[in-house]
This record gives structure tokens, sequence and C-alpha cells, in this order.
């Protein structure tokens, strides 16, 4: 719990996940809420899904502010856990991104790619990325690792490849089955995909932009990059709970989350793309493949899936890419 004056009781709960990602919310929007208002700010952990399923068994809202992924977030309001959100409330909405403006119920508050990352140490220096047809070289048979819980990422590519898109995923099933050779591993989660890619198990790996470059500060040596069909986009969203009863200090929260200096630092410590226009960020980080920060990268460097589709695909997704790729 961040320092403050008033009690537990008074504190406002945000659920959100654990470790790295609990610690950059308390440091960058937690403490700076509790400096301007006194109140202060406890956490409630969990995976995405465990939370979800908590909160549609809870007869009132564990939490009055939830942290979760865009497509998510649609599953919490189809099951009206969230609040319709009163944006004139919100100072700095005019600036957000419209990548960002997810739904009536949900707001991005940063922004990453899930793209082509790989080990220049490991990978000949004569293999290029350029595309994620690059993929399916031959080259990379048993080299190559994507997340098994969402699979959204590797489906919709393959589909776009194929001439289809995230709707009309099936036109890509022939084209995924055939880069079968390539998978050597299916990361569980964050901290397993990182140990793939770091020990070489896995040199080449479709990963999370914000958890390779906390491995380049490491001292991994990870390269980047963004394909010429665009990176997979993922937002990550802030809602107020239904029934809260502190929705006043949850927009006070969002506000702060959505400010220009506090984007400017959750840019600064984990390389995410700010989802407002008017954030300061260094040239250095602005450099970075996955870091958007103009309208034109927005716009031509990410393939968006729709969120709301995305929360209804994702079961058939996952069940169809269990049977027929990871088997």
């Amino acid at each position: 719990m961040a320092a403050g004056s008033a009690n537990a009781d008074d504190a406002l709960v945000v659920s959100t996940w654990g470790g790295n990602f609990r610690d950059m919310i308390d440091q960058t929007i937690g403490r700076e809420f509790t400096k301007q208002t006194g109140v202060p700010v406890k956490y409630v952990t969990g995976g995405t899904i465990d939370r979800l399923n908590k909160a549609k068994l809870a007869s009132s809202p564990e939490s009055d502010i939830t942290v979760t992924t865009s497509q998510v977030g649609w599953l919490y309001a189809n099951s009206n856990l969230f609040e319709k959100l009163d944006t004139s409330k919100l100072s700095n909405y005019s600036h957000v991104v419209d990548q960002a403006r997810i739904s009536p119920y949900h707001v991005g508050t940063w922004a990453y790619v899930y793209t082509i990352g790989y080990r220049t140490d490991l990978v000949p220096a004569s293999m290029k990325f350029n595309s994620w047809n690059d993929l399916w070289n031959p080259a990379l048979k048993g080299k190559l690792s994507v997340p098994d819980w969402d699979p959204s990422h590797i489906i919709t590519v393959a589909a776009i490849l194929s001439g289809g898109d995230a709707k009309n995923w099936q036109k890509g099933a022939d084209k995924l089955k055939a880069l079968k050779p390539n998978f050597k591993a299916f990361y569980t989660d964050d901290a397993n995909g990182q140990q793939l890619i770091q020990t070489g198990e896995t040199p080449v790996q479709v990963l999370l932009s914000m958890n390779a470059y906390y491995q380049i500060a490491q001292g991994v040596p990870i390269k980047v990059v963004i394909p010429k069909e665009g990176a997979v986009l993922g937002v990550d969203t802030m809602a107020i709970m239904k029934g809260s009863k502190k929705a006043d200090l949850a927009y006070k929260f969002i506000n702060i989350a959505l400010s220009p200096a506090v984007q400017a630092k959750i840019v600064a410590s984990q390389k995410a793309s700010p989802v407002i226009d008017n954030a300061s960020v260094s040239a250095a980080d602005a450099a970075l493949p996955g870091v958007f920060t103009t309208r034109a990268q927005w716009e031509k460097q990410t393939i968006v899936i729709d969120s709301k589709l995305r929360a209804e695909l994702t079961p058939a997704w996952r069940k169809w890419f269990a049977e027929n790729i990871m088997n």
C-alpha cells in the first residue's frame, strides 16, 4: 500500500497484475495520486482471467478500478461490471489517441506491441526480419516461440499474409500449420518467455516489446523489429467498477494516469507507447521500435485487432491453436 494518512478502509482499491506491472502503476500513478489526495492506494493482484472470474462471482466489487487488456475489458463490460465513463471528467481525453479509445467503459492507459524479437548473437547477421513472412524461413526450424495463452497475434498475422484478417482468420489456417516445424516452445507467461530467449532456447520470439526492452536493459542482446505489415498492437486499460463508492477518486486516478507528466514517466520506465499525443518523450525512447509518438506511426506500424472481436474470438482461437498447432 502506498503511504498515506488515511486508514486502509479509505483506500482506493486497484485490481491489476502483480510483479513489475503492480510496481510500475504504484510508482508512476499511485504515489502521485496519494500525494495529491492524501488517499492511500491498495492493490489486489492476480492473473487476467482469474481476476475476471472473481469479479463475476463477487456480490460487490472488490476494487474501484480494474486494469486489464483492452479485449478482456470487453468481457468485463459485457458482464455489466464496468461503469460507463463520463469522458467530460477526463481532462486530457481530447488528447487520447483513437487507438486507445477502446469503449464507452474502458480507456487505454499505455500501449505496446507483440512483434518479432531475436537474439543478435544467436541469429546469423544475414538473416533479416523485414516481414512476418520471414518467420517461415526453414532455417528457423526449432527456434521460435510464441505465447500459448493468447495466439491472437500469430493467428491474425497468418491470416493477413494469406489475404484475410482477424475476422476471417481461417484463411490463414494452412499458412500457420506450415509454421509448425519452426516452433520450439509455447511460453506460458512473461517470465517463461523471457527465460526462453535469455537462455537462447528460442532465439527468435513473438514477444511483448516492453519485456524485450526490460531484458535489453539487463544485458540480453535482443533486437526488436517492426515488420513491414506492422506489429500487433496491445493496449492496457483502466475502468471504474460498477458499484464503486469512490467513483470521484477513481476518475482522479485515471486522470493522473492520462496526464502528460505520468505518461512520460511510463514511457521512460517501461518503454511503452504513450496513449496521448501531448506527452513529452525523449528522443532515445521515441526512436525505439514499438514506441509510437506520431499519428503516422500509430496508423502505419500497427496491426489493430478490434478489441471486441478479439474478446469474442479468443476462446475459439485458443482451442484451434491448441488442437492444430501445439499438439
